[in-house]
């Protein structure tokens, strides 16, 4: 399952899709890879909104 972990990190606000068992792991997997941004939400990916607004995942790999 996917879900959509948005977050904001150095002031700027984003959201990315990441496949987990539920939301606490899917949470969990974006904190390990940023440990410095701060979770503000997780719900389970909802295809035609995500795809309308597409996820930002470049803003927490820098």
């Amino acid at each position: 399952m996917q879900f959509a972990v948005g977050f904001k990190s150095e002031g700027r606000l984003g959201h990315v899709l990441i496949d987990g068992d539920d939301a606490l792991v899917a949470a969990l997997k974006l904190k390990a890879e940023c440990p410095t941004a701060a979770i503000m939400y997780v719900r389970p990916r909802n295809r035609r909104g995500d795809s309308r607004h597409p996820p930002l995942s470049d803003l927490w790999q820098n």
